[in-house]
């Protein structure tokens, strides 16, 4: 049925003249960020149920507006900033709302929203200290991470903390111990990896796991061949992704799927050194020479091995790399699905034909969208040739740090800040 509602828009679409395509094509920005900014303001009661993900809100909210070259107003931005602060526990980590437990994931939302917010006032409001102490409470001797006190560990827990960390320059040995075993222990048998050790592989945790072994430099620890065997496949006939085998398109997937193969494309030596070895007759991730390639290509490392600095850059560092291989995915199929079937005229974007749009998925397909776009950009600050944008070149959105989902010249400003404060 869903394939059939898709295939119904893409031959709409063909069936249109040419010279009155342009507004099936078009990105209709203002409406989204008319969309966003009502959401941002005010609430209705519906969303009570998602008192415990404000700062979520916020994030969504926020990173969609910055993705579509804007901004809000000065009043809305200290409202954000000052309602984040309330979140903030005494005793570090954010909370779902004022007076909520601190939990990581509203932690990584809090903080990447205030980051996407920029300025001295929205960054200078996180108090660093006490999120480490946070991330040292919630660290288990396993290796993993708890979600929050007596809560779950599962790879979310683990890409929240270590994100949050290395974003802020405050990742160091006793936050990065154990946590590369716990994400090897869920890569599985297909190739992708689980929430937990003996789940089934899924594109949110693939992401969040595959982003953790690269900001704590062992992702040559991961069998990338077998990840890559797996997310290939999760691009269906529709043009977008699924989250899991035989499950259906959702458009959130543009990116978590999207943001893995962004992701990939930067790690081309460690690749081109597993298939070397599995063309060998050898395991793809047994080699000294593998253990011996952290994270780098060429003479350029991810991160410096010299003092505190040795994992905070690495985050930095991964921007330089170049993506010297082209993506592995259908760039403009996905482009176009989420344009003609995630993307509502009124604004908002949806999971899939037949459901109601939200913010949630807004942010998402707008991430894929620029991961989508700058695909074929070699490097970060390369603009994206038009062919390589679906419908008109206004369509193109800013680029992203593809490790964290920021905004990519708002990474810039944290990074500077936080490492110089």
């Amino acid at each position: 049925m869903v394939e059939s509602q898709v295939f119904q828009m893409y031959e709409l679409l063909s069936s249109v003249p040419r010279n009155a395509q342009s507004v099936l094509l078009e990105l209709q920005r203002d409406k989204h960020i008319e969309f966003l900014t009502n959401g941002l303001r005010q609430l209705g009661p519906s969303f009570c149920v998602l008192d415990a993900n404000r700062p979520w809100l916020c994030y969504w909210i926020l990173h969609s507006i910055a993705l579509l070259g804007d901004s809000v107003d000065d009043e809305l931005e200290n409202n954000t900033i000052d309602f984040l602060s309330r979140c903030q526990d005494p005793n570090g980590g954010y909370g779902g709302g004022p007076g909520q437990m601190p939990h990581l994931a509203t932690t990584y939302a809090a903080i990447n929203a205030l980051i996407t917010l920029g300025g001295h006032r929205s960054l200078s409001s996180i108090n660093r200290g006490k999120v480490y102490t946070f991330l040292r409470r919630m660290k288990d001797p396993s290796g993993a991470f708890r979600m929050h006190d007596a809560g779950e560990m599962d790879v979310r827990a683990c890409y929240t903390a270590i994100s949050v960390a290395s974003v802020l320059t405050i990742l160091d040995d006793e936050l990065v111990k154990g946590v590369g075993n716990f994400i090897l222990s869920c890569q599985t048998y297909e190739g992708g990896i689980s929430g937990e050790p003996g789940s089934e592989a899924h594109g949110g945790y693939t992401f969040c796991g595959l982003a953790t072994m690269v900001l704590i430099g062992e992702v040559n620890r991961l069998d990338l061949t077998s990840l890559i065997d797996w997310v290939v496949f999760r691009q269906g006939v529709e043009g977008g992704f699924q989250g899991r085998t035989n499950k259906l398109v959702d458009g959130c997937y543009s990116f978590w799927q999207g943001g893995v193969f962004a992701l990939i494309q930067k790690l081309h030596s460690i690749i081109e050194e597993q298939l070397r070895l599995l063309d060998a007759g050898g395991s793809a991730i047994d080699s000294p020479q593998l253990a011996s390639i952290s994270c780098h290509s060429g003479k350029r490392g991810l991160h410096d091995t010299s003092g505190s600095a040795k994992f905070s850059n690495i985050g930095f560092n991964f921007l330089k790399e170049p993506a010297e291989m082209e993506p592995l995915f259908h760039s403009i199929a996905l482009q176009q699905y989420i344009i003609l079937c995630s993307q509502l005229q009124e604004g908002g974007f949806r999971d899939k034909p037949g459901k109601h749009r939200d913010y949630y998925h807004t942010c998402y397909c707008l991430s894929g969208l620029s991961v989508a776009q700058y695909s074929y950009s070699k490097d970060a600050d390369s603009p994206p040739l038009p062919r390589a944008v679906f419908g008109p070149y206004s369509n193109l959105l800013e680029p992203i740090h593809p490790l964290y989902n920021v905004i990519l010249d708002l990474y810039h400003e944290a990074h500077e800040f936080f490492s110089t404060s």
